[in-house]
């Protein structure tokens, strides 16, 4: 995706600092490194401490709008309410951001190996939701 062409941007909002940097790391490392997927963390306050923060948010989703659309998946309660919040003011994200309903490391995994295949919004938000079905026993 090297050549211009636009790609879906991947953000990932925890409460956590620590926990999104170290999904986004794994799920790009699980789909073969994905290099050109962008993939943000937006995870904690901006003092370092746990919660969410809608500028982290924003933020993380301008730096990977590749003008594909960006998918933020969320690991909890109020990382949903903030992205919702930030959805509902409608200026604050890029054009088709989407809030996507899936579980967080499974669906980070197939968000990013979708997206990097060159897939739309659509099929990416589609794999992620996709990842509540699979079974470990």
């Amino acid at each position: 995706m090297s050549d211009g062409q636009q790609s879906v941007g991947i953000v990932l909002v925890s409460h956590s600092a620590e926990v999104a940097a170290s999904v986004a790391e794994l799920a790009k490392a699980l789909a073969g490194g994905a290099g050109d997927v962008a993939v943000a963390p937006a995870g904690g306050t901006a003092s370092g401490g746990f919660g969410t923060s809608s500028e982290l948010v924003a933020a993380a989703a301008a730096s990977v709008d590749r003008g594909a659309g960006v998918a933020v998946l969320t690991d909890l309660g109020s990382a949903v309410l903030t992205v919702k919040a930030l959805l509902a003011e409608g200026d604050e994200l890029p054009d088709d951001t989407r809030l996507v309903d899936a579980p967080f490391v499974e669906g980070a995994v197939a968000a990013v190996v979708t997206a990097a295949t060159g897939a739309d919004l659509a099929a990416v938000e589609a794999a992620a939701a996709e990842a509540y079905s699979y079974r470990k026993a």
